[in-house]
């Protein structure tokens, strides 16, 4: 189920994401159970070296694969994350980073997100895969 820009903000707040999402500055820019892109700045999410903190990156990828979780698990449902892994292959260290997260798996009961990220450049940042459990809200 595709949602509309309104939809899409009314289920998971101003930004797509609620307020750890609103803090960091993810944008959600495409939203359907088989596709999510959002983008996030690297201003404001470093570490002390001024390299895009790990931990962002995870937010990222974590924001992204739980709002196609929950696309697909549908209306009067939610996704809960239960397992997040990510390996990060090179800095970021300015501008703006994107996500794409796309299904591996879309069950019943689980939904499993490939994620990966990249700076402005094209580069791979980051690669993630999260799985959410899928159940009544």
């Amino acid at each position: 189920m595709d949602l509309t820009d309104e939809q899409l903000w009314a289920r998971y707040g101003r930004n797509g994401q609620g307020a750890l999402g609103d803090r960091m500055g993810v944008r959600i820019l495409e939203a359907s159970p088989q596709r999510v892109v959002g983008s996030m700045p690297v201003e404001g999410n470093t570490q002390p070296y001024g390299l895009l903190h790990g931990g962002a990156s995870c937010v990222l990828a974590e924001s992204l694969g739980s709002a196609g979780a929950g696309l697909h698990a549908g209306e009067g449902r939610m996704a809960m994350g239960i397992e997040l892994n990510a390996t990060h292959h090179r800095p970021a260290t300015e501008g703006t980073v994107t996500g794409v997260a796309t299904p591996v798996h879309l069950g019943r009961t689980l939904a499993t997100y490939a994620i990966e990220i990249t700076d402005e450049a094209g580069r791979l940042v980051c690669t993630a895969r999260l799985t959410c459990m899928l159940r009544d809200a």
